[in-house]
């Protein structure tokens, strides 16, 4: 809702929200409208702007502040985002605002509905950071070079020093040469890189330096647009979880302990291609894995794949472990790949499967979440590709890392599925589904600033997808309204 909506709506209430006709609107004092204008020059500190809230009525402008700290300022579906997270009906926030200013303490409000996870507290700290490094001078210039090793003459060590002091890369007594990149700024370079998302091995190059050189400006709206995204998630509530942030990456799952727990299962992951099949953001409930699945080939790879290297090469479906197949079940009947049976393809009449096995593309196993963009969980072949820093290799599922891991984890409250169990049903013969006892809920979201549960640092990724980059247009059109 626009903030001249919520003025109009304070004008014709009293009250910013539905107020019950049984109640009388609520009374503010002076002290809490000081209060209020107090909280609201601080909006800063949530990653919101303190301008947004300097016009009408302060009771409106900090009504609507907490709505945007709760919900979010715009709508995630506009933005392709299947997720909900705060409350679109403002039942909360009424309910919080009114239980504060009964109590004469709105900071009250402001702590009851920021987002209430850990990753949102450490991203507040990291804004503040990162807007001190923001305002300070410039950094001196890096020379460029093409590679520097460890070891190597670099007349620009003191200026990496500074930015890898600055950045927490580096601890500030740490002796270091003055005209050669030396081991401890070698070492220095390497987490540098892990936190954004290079390959880490200390060698001052061209990304390197990319990374180096993007402004501290640059990265507190990374921050503030993670922390955007951050409302927009659903609410933890102590079950099983698992979540996957795309542009990083990475899977971690927890036991449903409380937010500030570390994670039970972490592992890499690989996601969807950046310029053709996106991982959509979403949130759902894992239901039932299934070992040595199937693969069913998708039409639109079936039409751009499959069917012209059919075409070029007569060997191709039995070097894949592939077959045509009619109907739709597990059962479906093999059938030759003649003219007739490909012009079938063509038509649609027939599919293509890959048979279960350690060709297959989904490798041992799968981990199913039913949604409408048919994405879920999975193994597969590629191994090696895990060893790269980006991994955006997949037609839209996600892989990964350790299926077997994953598995024991998700089947941990049925004890006769061991680990020896598990890994003799990925090695077995037959196609077999185990039902989860309880869904899982599943998130996969999309942050590229964040704190790493696997080492408690602040991790930056590239904008993958180009969604920071839609967030800011949306949030900009949203003031010029």
């Amino acid at each position: 809702m626009r903030r001249r909506e919520l003025l109009a709506l304070l004008g014709a209430t009293g009250w910013v929200g539905q107020c019950r006709a049984t109640e009388a609107a609520p009374v503010w004092s002076e002290a809490l409208r000081r209060e209020a204008r107090d909280l609201l020059e601080r909006a800063g500190e949530h990653g919101l702007a303190p301008g947004d809230y300097r016009e009408g009525p302060v009771e409106a402008a900090f009504a609507l502040f907490l709505r945007h700290l709760h919900g979010g300022r715009g709508r995630p579906a506009d933005l392709g985002f299947r997720v909900r997270g705060g409350a679109l009906d403002g039942g909360p926030v009424e309910a919080a605002l009114r239980s504060a200013v009964a109590a004469g303490r709105l900071r009250d409000a402001v702590e009851a509905l920021a987002p209430p996870l850990a990753q949102y507290t450490q991203l507040r700290a990291a804004l503040a950071q990162y807007r001190s490094l923001a305002a300070r001078a410039p950094f001196a210039p890096l020379p460029v070079v093409k590679k520097a090793r460890a070891g190597d003459a670099y007349a620009g060590a003191p200026a990496l020093r500074e930015r890898l002091v600055a950045f927490g890369d580096l601890e500030a007594d740490a002796p270091v040469s003055a005209t050669h990149l030396d081991d401890s700024l070698a070492a220095a370079l390497r987490r540098f890189q892990t936190r954004h998302g290079l390959e880490a091995d200390g060698v001052l190059g061209r990304a390197t330096l990319a990374a180096l050189a993007v402004a501290p400006a640059s990265r507190v709206r990374q921050i503030e647009l993670a922390m955007e995204r951050l409302r927009w998630l659903p609410r933890r509530t102590g079950r099983l979880f698992v979540a996957i942030n795309i542009p990083m990456f990475r899977l971690w799952a927890w036991d449903g302990a409380s937010p500030e727990a570390s994670p039970a299962l972490a592992m890499g992951v690989i996601v969807g291609r950046a310029m053709r099949t996106q991982t959509p953001v979403f949130a759902d409930e894992m239901t039932h894995l299934v070992f040595r699945p199937y693969w069913n080939v998708p039409r639109s790879i079936l039409r751009n794949e499959v069917l012209p290297a059919i075409e070029r090469d007569a060997g191709y479906l039995a070097r894949h472990d592939m077959e045509i197949v009619a109907g739709g079940g597990d059962d479906a009947r093999p059938l030759a790949p003649t003219p007739d049976t490909l012009a079938a393809l063509h038509a649609g009449a027939l599919r293509v499967r890959q048979r279960p096995g350690p060709k297959n593309s989904l490798g041992l196993v799968k981990f199913i979440f039913p949604n409408d963009d048919n994405v879920y969980l999975h193994g597969t072949p590629a191994m090696s590709l895990f060893a790269r820093s980006r991994r955006d290799f997949s037609h839209g599922c996600v892989r990964v890392e350790n299926p077997p891991a994953l598995a024991q984890w998700l089947l941990r409250d049925q004890p006769a599925w061991t680990a020896e169990r598990i890994e003799a049903a990925m090695q077995g013969t037959q196609t077999l589904q185990v039902n989860l006892r309880s869904a899982v809920p599943v998130i996969l979201y999309y942050l590229t600033a964040a704190l790493s549960p696997d080492d408690g640092l602040l991790h930056f990724a590239d904008d993958l997808y180009g969604h920071d980059a839609k967030l800011e247009r949306a949030l900009a059109a949203r003031r010029s309204r």
